[in-house]
Order: structure tokens, then sequence, then C-alpha cells
């Protein structure tokens, strides 16, 4: 049986929404950006946006032949997306010495690793794959299009104004919530590897 219209905007909404996780990311966000002024955060978040946007959307139109033409798997997705991930929470948890704030800005965390793989990752390609061969007809290919847009939409109105969690925290705050979310990272990183690593393990490679 067809999936309604109806159900299909909400499930690949709800899905994609907690696959990205807006709020979640917040810490994440400013971890990364913690050397950025509030206009240059503000910048990071639209940057971060469009480049998950245009990850999401290119694995959503073209996803199957593009990791058919390469030989890719989902799971060597993971695999490459956690080791991307264990330098960013290397980054965070011991900053190079000697780097000048100038050098740290000048690298933009907005493409690598915020806007993908943390955003645009394995999950949520993963996701909206699934739920672009589960549509009937290019109406409801535009459907999960749409649901995956309200997405980003809500994604970067919570990084947009992210700077007012910033103020309360302050430097001495949110230096400490890097180090605890670099951790985190590192977690995340960890499990994406094993994952890809069990299937592979499973179904090898």
């Amino acid at each position: 049986m067809a999936i309604s219209d109806t159900s299909l905007f909400a499930e690949s909404f709800v899905t994609v929404l907690v696959v990205m996780d807006p709020v979640g990311n917040v810490p994440v966000f400013l971890a990364l950006t913690r050397d950025r002024t509030t206009a240059q955060r503000r910048r990071a978040a639209g940057e971060a946006c469009i480049v998950a946007a245009g990850v999401v959307f290119l694995f959503a139109l073209f996803g199957q032949e593009i990791l058919h033409l390469l030989g890719i798997s989902l799971a060597s997705l993971e695999v490459a997306g956690g080791m991307v991930l264990v330098l960013a929470a290397l980054s965070l948890l011991y900053p190079r010495v000697g780097e000048t704030e100038q050098d740290a800005r000048a690298v933009n965390v907005a493409f690598v690793p915020l806007g993908t793989p943390l955003l645009a990752g394995p999950g949520a390609i993963a996701a909206v794959m699934v739920y672009i061969r589960r549509t009937s007809g290019l109406s409801q290919v535009l459907i999960v299009l749409a649901a995956v847009a309200g997405v980003l939409i809500l994604l970067f109105l919570v990084l947009r104004f992210a700077d007012r969690l910033a103020r309360a925290l302050t430097d001495n705050g949110i230096e400490l919530l890097s180090r605890i979310v670099g951790l985190l990272l590192a977690a995340i990183a960890i499990q994406l590897v094993a994952t890809g690593a069990l299937f592979w393990a499973r179904h090898g490679v």
C-alpha cells in the first residue's frame, strides 16, 4: 500500500530532524566557533546549513548512482565520517599549541566538520535515500525534499540564535564545553567506525 503524502512528509521530516538533531548540535557549534565573533558565528551557521543542504539534496537525488559508480557503501561513508570526526574531536580536546586566533579563524569549520559529516552525515544521507526509495512519482519526491528543506530551515534558525546561549555561557563556559563536546564527538566517531566495521564483518566490504 502506498504511503500517503501527509504521512510521507511527517515521517521524513521527523526522521531527518532527529538524525540532524538541531538542538543537540548547538553545543558542538558553539565549541567549534568559540573563537569567532557573533557576526562570524552567524555566517558560519548559514554556511554550515548550505553545505548540509547541498550534500543531502545531492545524495537524495543521485545517491544510489554516486555510490554505485564509485563502488562505495553506506558503511564506508560511516567509517570515513567517523575518521573526520576523530580529527575534529582531537582539535577540541587538544587545541594546537602556538595557534593564533587569526590561524583558528582561517579554518572554516562550517564546511568540515560542521556542515558535513556532523549535520549531513551518513545517518542523514541514509535516511533521505531510504525515503526517496519509498516514493512513487515526482510529487512524492518533492514532498520528501520539502520535508528535508523544512528541517534545514529549522536547523539554521537554531544555530543562527546560538550566540544567545554563548553569551550566557561566557568564554570560560564555552572552553569547558568544547572539551566535553570533544569527548562526545570522539565517542560518536568511534561508534560510526564500529557500525561500519560491523556491517563489513557481516556482509563484506
